[in-house]
């Protein structure tokens, strides 16, 4: 009988102590501007999915639909791009990211993440290409990476792509529904975020080019479904956010060889309200800079540095797919300290982008691309 109290005692206080971290975020509530001291603007209509978005020097956009398009917007036209490699659309799967090399106006090369059904198994897995563009066709293709095995599983591709300072290449891609079976190992891939040189190669100092059987590729690992990667401009560093289950969705600071701890320790639990962990934190994985609690679903993220938002500016923004906002987080000393909901009720927020122009732009689904136009 006291064996049994005591094991009730134990899971009561351990249900509590989950509780209390999960409220600990939870505090900081995203709240409704008092006043929105901006305006909108849908200047790239009709688009379903906008999942990537890239400027071009000239100032026109390349955009992806998820559904398998390239779309090339300039001067109010948009124009579908030829050459597009194979698609595997299913499930959360699709054409994805697209992100210029630092050094195009030299170079000419775009980067693209998407599923592809190519290698081994039936199905699909995430793929990396680049490619250039030459009137209004993708020319030099060459797939710089492709995760296997394939599966028929719709879940979890990933899959976003950035590079850092000195010119390597990051891009992610989500464990595939596998949990730990995949984020855990090394040995395989999904749930990792991977660093490459800009020509597909490995570089020499990743942190798992020496073990045997790994993917040489992987630069961190413990990572659910990260689909916002962005560098800090005020650091340098690689900022991550990944999707958690029920609750848990983080944002982590991406750091070389590191766990992430999924599906070892969460702040998430079942879909079904059940634990699949008891634990939140464990030695060798690391802890979020922020999660949140109920999840937000975060796709796209970006830091703001231009002047025409000088309230916002060093914020981070984070779109929401599940509560349909554009969501500001103030971060100071690596915390944050407030949050803030915009572009409320507009629709699912897919992907946001600091333009060339300075102007903050939303991929929203079923409208396209918003620009954000502060108010004088």
């Amino acid at each position: 009988m006291k064996m049994k109290q005591t094991t009730l005692f134990l899971a009561l206080l351990l249900v509590t102590c989950l509780s209390c971290a999960q409220q600990i975020e939870s505090e900081i509530k995203a709240e409704s501007p008092t006043s929105i001291n901006y305006t909108t603007e849908i200047v790239v209509p009709g688009i379903n999915i906008p999942w990537g978005l890239a400027f071009l020097p000239d100032g026109s956009m390349l955009i992806t639909e998820k559904s398998g398009e390239l779309i090339h917007f300039k001067n109010g036209i948009k124009t579908n791009i030829e050459g597009v490699p194979e698609i595997y659309v299913r499930g959360q799967g699709g054409f994805m990211d697209v992100e210029l090399h630092p050094d195009y106006n030299n170079n000419g090369w775009i980067y693209f993440s998407y599923a592809s059904a190519e290698g081994e198994g039936e199905g699909g897995n995430t793929a990396i290409m680049r490619a250039k563009l030459k009137n209004n066709t993708l020319t030099e293709k060459q797939l710089l990476y492709k995760a296997g095995p394939n599966t028929t599983k719709g879940q979890h591709f990933g899959s976003r792509i950035e590079f850092d300072n000195e010119g390597y290449l990051y891009f992610s891609i989500g464990e595939r529904g596998e949990g730990s079976l995949n984020a855990q190992d090394i040995t395989r891939d999904g749930g990792k975020i991977y660093r490459l040189h800009d020509d597909g190669s490995i570089p020499e100092d990743n942190p798992f080019v020496n073990v045997p059987n790994a993917k040489k590729a992987i630069y961190s690992y413990g990572n659910r479904n990260p689909q916002g990667l962005v560098k800090n401009p005020y650091t340098g560093e690689i900022w991550e956010h990944e999707h958690g289950p029920k609750g848990g969705d983080e944002i982590n600071i991406i750091e070389k060889g590191k766990n992430y701890g999924w599906q070892v320790i969460s702040y998430g639990i079942n879909y079904d309200g059940t634990p699949f962990t008891d634990i939140t934190e464990k030695e060798g994985m690391e802890q979020p800079l922020f999660y949140w609690v109920p999840s937000i679903a975060p796709s796209g993220m970006t830091f703001v540095t231009s002047d025409k938002y000088p309230d916002w500016k060093g914020n981070l923004l984070v779109g929401s797919l599940k509560f349909s906002y554009l969501e500001r987080l103030v971060i100071e000393n690596n915390k944050v300290t407030k949050r803030e909901k915009l572009l409320e009720g507009m629709g699912r927020v897919r992907n946001v982008r600091q333009g060339p122009d300075g102007y903050i732009y939303a991929g929203i689904e079923g409208k396209g691309i918003v620009k954000i136009i502060p108010k004088n």
